[in-house]
């Protein structure tokens, strides 16, 4: 097939496009390289595709509807991974006219596309974040979703929505998954594993908000990875899936295995909660093992050693 990644020179974006062309697929990316981290990071990302054939690289803001069209006529691919989004609860608070434009209008103009075009199946990044202050766990598809407490949740869960608007109207095969805090090798900077590991090798300060009892349901990159993979190859009318490790992890634990894979201690400020922080994240993958034979194999102490290797490795090769 020929597949078009939206974000796909990102942290999950590259990882997904890498195990597409692994197993022979044509790949077209699209992603505007943007400034929310260094973009120095994200064309490192991409640079082992570029002599690969079958990858084909449009730098483009999915916010510009016309440019999204022309890619997918002159692409013309079977099937779209949109991950591109505007990420993140705390800088969407300080920035909520910016997410409702890339993650709302932006959404809107692929399904545009994707109608116009006659793709055959749709996969939308969705996110934990859309259960907010969700009093039952583990959170599941079911859960009624009226609590979202930041704008990037809303605009997430308004994804979801228009997806299901374009699949009714158009019969466009849609599956929207919903992304629990992913980690892992190629990590973006700004999320608490890849942010404290820095922040700890070089005896930098790190603030924990809260007293480090909030719990989040940490995914390996690889397992989300094989989630994606599994709901290319099995469209469905229309569906919303949760893929997470199914596993709650306080936080201060996620502090103690870095510091033993490190080696070096933390020196941690602790600061208020803030706006828009959840208490705790918590997956039921019922439905991803059943529709999509999705395991989640990574447990939290083997993920951070294995992204705290690749750190240090890069560390390594960037001194050496």
């Amino acid at each position: 097939m020929k597949i078009l990644v939206t974000g796909g020179a990102g942290f999950i974006g590259s990882s997904l496009t890498e195990a597409l062309l692994a197993r022979g697929e044509k790949v077209v990316v699209i992603d505007d390289f943007n400034d929310f981290y260094d973009p120095k990071l994200k064309r490192e990302n991409v640079r082992p595709f570029e002599a690969n054939p079958g990858f084909k690289l449009h730098e483009a803001d999915i916010r510009d509807g016309k440019k999204v069209l022309e890619v997918f006529k002159e692409e013309r691919p079977d099937a779209v991974f949109h991950l591109a989004a505007r990420a993140g609860v705390r800088p969407s608070i300080q920035q909520p006219l910016l997410y409702e434009e890339v993650n709302c209008a932006g959404t809107l103009n692929l399904l545009e596309a994707a109608r116009h075009t006659g793709i055959k199946n749709f996969v939308f990044a969705s996110s934990s974040s859309v259960y907010g202050i969700n009093s039952k766990v583990p959170f599941s598809e079911e859960d009624p979703i009226t609590c979202p407490i930041s704008p990037y949740a809303s605009t997430k869960r308004s994804g979801e929505l228009m997806c299901f608007t374009y699949s009714h109207l158009y019969r466009i095969p849609v599956t929207c998954l919903r992304f629990f805090t992913v980690y892992g090798e190629k990590g973006r900077p700004d999320m608490a594993v890849a942010k404290f590991t820095r922040l700890i090798w070089e005896g930098k300060e790190i603030q924990v908000y809260g007293d480090g009892t909030a719990r989040r349901d940490f995914t390996y990159i690889g397992d989300i990875v094989s989630g994606l993979l599994h709901s290319i190859y099995k469209p469905s009318r229309y569906e919303i899936i949760n893929l997470g490790g199914s596993n709650t992890v306080e936080l201060s634990k996620v502090v103690t295995l870095i510091e033993t894979n490190l080696g070096r201690k933390a020196r941690i400020k602790y600061q208020e909660t803030m706006p828009g922080d959840v208490p705790i994240t918590y997956a039921d993958v019922t439905k991803a093992r059943k529709l999509l034979g999705f395991e989640p194999r990574v447990a939290i102490d083997e993920g951070v050693r294995r992204y705290v290797l690749w750190f240090l490795d890069r560390e390594k090769k960037a001194v050496g």
